[in-house]
């Protein structure tokens, strides 16, 4: 079958693999649409030895059933699933609590991380990694497992912040980003203000439901306040899914006292914390700063129900699996409006 593969640290290729077979208590999956993730990538950049290699990338995955291994119950032929790609030891505290996400023995485990992933014709999973997801489209589905995880669970750590008639600050409205405007708009009353550099992207945001667009500049800090308001008052809760130096710095200028800071995004920037009386300080006090990741197997349950009801729908660039270098290339330099979705 082909695959595409990271061969060495660095290099992507289409490649000829033989198909997999499902072993006990595994589902072989004919792969209907992967997600291109920025995660992804990080792990082509990784230095030697973090990551295995060769290896099928590809986390965010929706496909069919093809095969069952010995001993899976709850899936036949023919059935439509999502992929949860993280895999956790199983054993440690917060495995056993189902936080596989936070596992304590597992740093960063999964399909497509650790393990062949969905880049290929064939995949094979631990059946209890899949989801049920019905008529959903594939391709619509398969962003649903990280790029549309990840934010829900981001909201749903913030949630106690996120009451009715206060404001949320979404920084990044690319792949994540845009799925987390729908979140917000879909389960909570909160006034959204999108933040991005990309005007396509804000007009993105503002068809989706954000309250206020406001493209980054100068005065980006100053615009936002204009909405929420001059210290202490501010955003109850900023989503940061960027992460560079520049954004983190609005976060921290722009969020409430007593707010929460979601720093979702992987581009490596620092957030300063000083416990002494700055002025201005270099956060408001009692404000927490999260660093999320991913979600659980009963959030992306829940995410499902929302795409399948239609109230969140990702905007997808669509190429075929031989241009999947390509699509990373694209992603790597920005040019990539919503998720990029590889179709097999």
């Amino acid at each position: 079958m082909r695959a595409v593969r990271m061969t060495a640290p660095g290099v992507l290729e289409q490649v000829e693999v033989p198909a997999p077979d499902a072993g006990p208590g595994e589902v072989l999956l004919r792969v209907g649409a992967v997600g291109a993730c920025h995660s992804d990538l990080h792990i082509l950049d990784a230095r030697a030895g973090m990551f295995p290699t060769p290896i099928t990338l590809g986390h965010e995955i929706a496909g069919t059933v093809d095969t069952i291994g010995a001993g899976v119950t709850g899936w036949s032929p023919g059935d439509r699933a999502a992929v949860y790609g993280i895999i956790g030891c199983g054993r440690c505290r917060a495995c056993l609590r189902g936080l596989e996400n936070q596992c304590r023995v597992v740093a960063v485990g999964g399909i497509g991380l650790s393990r062949d992933g969905g880049l290929a014709e064939y995949v094979v999973v631990p059946a209890s990694r899949l989801l049920h997801i019905g008529d959903m489209e594939l391709e619509q589905a398969a962003p649903l497992t990280d790029a549309a995880l990840t934010p829900y669970h981001a909201v749903e750590l913030a949630r106690p912040n996120l009451r009715p008639g206060t404001s949320c600050v979404v920084i990044g409205i690319g792949g994540l980003g845009h799925m987390a405007v729908q979140i917000l708009v879909a389960t909570t009353a909160v006034r959204v203000i999108a933040v991005d550099t990309s005007v396509a992207a804000l007009d993105l945001a503002t068809r989706l439901g954000a309250h206020e667009v406001v493209q980054a500049g100068p005065d980006t800090v100053e615009r936002i306040r204009a909405t929420v308001g001059p210290p202490p008052d501010g955003a109850d809760v900023v989503l940061d899914f960027v992460g560079a130096d520049p954004t983190l710095s609005t976060a921290r200028q722009v969020v409430a006292t007593g707010g929460r800071v979601m720093l979702v995004g992987l581009a490596g920037g620092t957030l300063p914390v000083r416990p002494v009386a700055d002025e201005p300080p270099t956060l408001p006090l009692e404000t927490s700063v999260e660093v999320p990741f991913w979600g659980t197997r009963a959030e992306l349950q829940e995410v499902i129900a929302l795409g399948r009801a239609r109230l969140l729908q990702a905007d997808v660039q669509i190429f075929p699996l031989e241009r999947a270098p390509e699509a990373y290339e694209l992603l790597r330099r920005g040019e990539i409006h919503g998720r990029a979705v590889i179709v097999p």
